[in-house]
């Protein structure tokens, strides 16, 4: 499995567009790798978030992140989280 570069010092001048799309390219090989020993998409998917609301807790509190999620369901319904949509 192949890593991007990174260098602590680096990483750390890198603007947040670009240690956002380092992070999921990680997440990506990950993913990748996980599926290819067999892990359930939806498993994945549910640990993911898990994983992630997780650690937002843990930096900006639940109050934050729960103000934060509650928008999710409309941004999931506007198609935000699609990779296809369909054309009509």
């Amino acid at each position: 499995m192949s890593h991007p570069v990174h260098h602590s010092l680096a990483r750390d001048a890198l603007p947040d567009h670009e240690q956002k799309q380092a992070a999921l390219s990680y997440l990506n090989e990950a993913w990748a790798e996980a599926r290819h020993d067999g892990v359930d998409g939806d498993c994945l998917a549910q640990a993911s978030l898990f994983a992630a609301l997780a650690e937002l807790v843990g930096t900006y509190g639940e109050d934050a992140v729960g103000k934060f999620t509650e928008g999710l369901a409309t941004r999931v319904r506007n198609g935000e989280f699609s990779l296809m949509r369909s054309t009509q």
